[in-house]
């Protein structure tokens, strides 16, 4: 397996194990037997070489610097630099990544395309692993946001409901990083922004499946799923109902709200 220098760091994950690996990802040569479930990282401008003794199955995730160097440079105060991290081809564990990758796979098989609010805060708290565990951790942030910021955001949130709203425009928003503002709102709010934001969009659908008769459908689209499918994968999971079955279920109530009964629940947090 190889591939050409290109900027980008590529971070792979074994999914079988048990074949020995030897190359060179831009940490020197290596020879080791693989783990399943363990990660490597590319390095980036490096032409990377790998030979695997059978078959294998590898899952990977790419991060192009041009993306990412400036956020991670913002969060280390201007002293980020990739070419640091004393990481690049050595096979490691890592609970914390493989905790990200189930859960921003599963979610990709819930949701589709993962939104971007979710790409770039899994994103980041991955990168901040890595950073870690090749020498360079990335400065601790104390404190959660500021009461204005915490109301604006989350005004932000409920008003583009139906948007694919990104982590940066949230953290522009209240002048901050994405890389700080991620981690500042988890702390005031108990849970990540993506999270969060799929309570937000639970709570309005639980509204309008209880004040009107729209279709599903819309509904759908109202809080920003693709589909009804989606919402529905989606809706059951956190309500332990399908949409259609908590309509029902409101109006065998005379109309009563039952979200009270049935709040969303929180996510696994990362």
């Amino acid at each position: 397996m190889s591939r050409p220098g290109l900027p980008d760091i590529v971070l792979y994950q074994d999914l079988l194990g048990g074949s020995r690996v030897s190359g060179d990802l831009g940490g020197g040569r290596f020879d080791v037997m693989g783990e399943r479930g363990n990660f490597c990282v590319a390095a980036p401008n490096f032409a990377t070489t790998a030979m695997m003794e059978e078959t294998h199955r590898l899952r990977s995730l790419i991060f192009p610097m041009a993306d990412w160097e400036s956020v991670l440079d913002e969060a280390a105060d201007g002293r980020f630099s990739f070419d640091n991290l004393n990481i690049y081809g050595r096979m490691f564990a890592s609970p914390g990544i493989r905790a990200a990758y189930r859960k921003l796979w599963a979610l990709c098989d819930d949701e589709g395309a993962p939104s971007r609010l979710l790409a770039r805060a899994a994103g980041c708290a991955i990168l901040a692993e890595l950073c870690r565990l090749g020498g360079a951790p990335l400065p601790t942030v104390k404190g959660g946001l500021a009461p204005w910021a915490e109301r604006r955001c989350l005004e932000l949130m409920r008003t583009r409901l139906s948007e694919d709203i990104g982590l940066d425009e949230l953290a522009a928003e209240v002048r901050l990083s994405p890389f700080h503002f991620a981690r500042m709102f988890k702390q005031s709010l108990g849970l990540p922004p993506r999270a969060y934001l799929t309570r937000l969009r639970m709570e309005k659908a639980c509204e309008l499946l209880e004040r009107t008769d729209l279709p599903v459908t819309h509904i759908a689209l109202e809080v920003g799923y693709s589909s009804n499918q989606v919402l529905a994968r989606v809706f059951l999971k956190h309500m332990h109902l399908s949409p259609s079955d908590y309509r029902r279920a409101v109006r065998d109530f005379g109309g009563e709200s039952i979200a009270f009964h049935a709040r969303p629940a929180p996510e696994a947090r990362q």
